[in-house]
């Protein structure tokens, strides 16, 4: 099956149509900024853009930052609040005349990994933490998803986690790599003493240079870097519109 699949982000919107049945792209991803505000309206213009750019006809997948229940977005992390509370499927359906379905974009990577980059065949409890504007999550048993997780926005020591461990605070507030590494370290500690994982995978731009901070972290489970790097936003969100369509 080949549908288009679109990652929203914080700084950029891209997208490529993808072979489902292969998890690969079909063509190079097309990418352009995130509106600044990121309202609904000029979001789904970008989209739109994307679509026009592809000459695209058929089914849709996007991943959004924020939880997703039914097509309706509940919260939005990173973008404009008012997307809280949207049916952001029906919204973008309207705007660019094409069926969408909405997934979690941390649950999108981890779908996409899963089937067919670092996880593909694990069974146990699978974690992917994709770090950049904000740390997003995605929680798997034996290959099942447990949708919206969104651990990146629990509180520890009463700060919320993405804000002190992200690659955003990393560059905001110019941490060394072991530092940040510490830091992010307490995260995945926090992980481990909630879900008990048998693999974390880290995802996101920053996994491309693990070898500056894997070497400090210290939790159990075993800690490798995702496969599919940018990649992945853009092909799970084309995954999880066939398992949404099934």
């Amino acid at each position: 099956m080949e549908v288009l699949g679109i990652d929203i982000g914080g700084s950029g919107i891209k997208g490529a149509p993808v072979d489902t049945d292969r998890g690969e792209m079909l063509a190079p991803r097309f990418r352009l900024r995130t509106p600044s505000p990121a309202e609904p309206r000029p979001v789904a213009e970008t989209v739109s853009q994307i679509v026009k750019h592809f000459s695209w006809k058929g089914p849709m997948g996007i991943g959004f930052p924020g939880v997703i229940r039914k097509g309706v977005t509940l919260t939005a992390a990173n973008i404009h609040e008012d997307w809280v509370g949207l049916n952001a499927a029906k919204f973008i359906n309207k705007v660019t005349g094409h069926k969408t379905c909405f997934i979690n974009d941390a649950d999108a990577a981890g779908l996409a990994e899963m089937a067919f980059g670092a996880g593909k065949d694990r069974l146990g409890v699978v974690m992917l933490v994709t770090i950049g504007t904000g740390l997003g999550t995605a929680l798997f048993t034996d290959g099942h998803l447990l949708p919206n997780s969104e651990f990146g926005h629990l509180k520890i020591d009463g700060v919320e986690a993405e804000w002190m461990a992200s690659d955003a605070a990393r560059k905001r507030e110019n941490l060394s790599w072991k530092k940040w590494a510490h830091r992010f370290d307490n995260f995945l500690q926090t992980m481990e003493r909630l879900l008990w994982p048998d693999l974390i995978i880290l995802g996101g731009g920053i996994s491309k240079k693990h070898d500056q901070f894997l070497k400090y972290l210290t939790v159990q489970a075993e800690v490798i870097p995702a496969q599919m790097l940018n990649e992945a936003g853009i092909i799970g969100a084309a995954v999880g519109t066939c398992k949404q369509s099934n």
